[in-house]
């Protein structure tokens, strides 16, 4: 997971604007948008994967076992 820093990267603190913490705001509320879509996107694909037959597993090269494996991995991790 990405740690979202609000710090300036010289690691000094330093006062920030009102337009400027908005950004910052803005900018945390478009990357926690971003991962919760993907975290969503990971859920969907895993659930459609656990549906699919031995045929269609084999058909897009998997077993059974890289099934059981990616569809019980957390949303989390890619």
């Amino acid at each position: 997971m990405t740690a979202i820093h609000l710090q300036p990267s010289d690691g000094h603190p330093r006062s920030v604007s009102r337009q400027g913490a908005t950004n910052l705001l803005g900018e945390a509320a478009r990357r926690i948008a971003y991962t919760l879509s993907l975290w969503r996107e990971r859920l969907r694909a895993r659930d459609e994967l656990s549906r699919l037959d031995e045929r269609s597993l084999r058909d897009i090269g998997l077993t059974t076992a890289d099934r059981d494996f990616l569809v019980n991995k957390p949303f989390w991790r890619e």
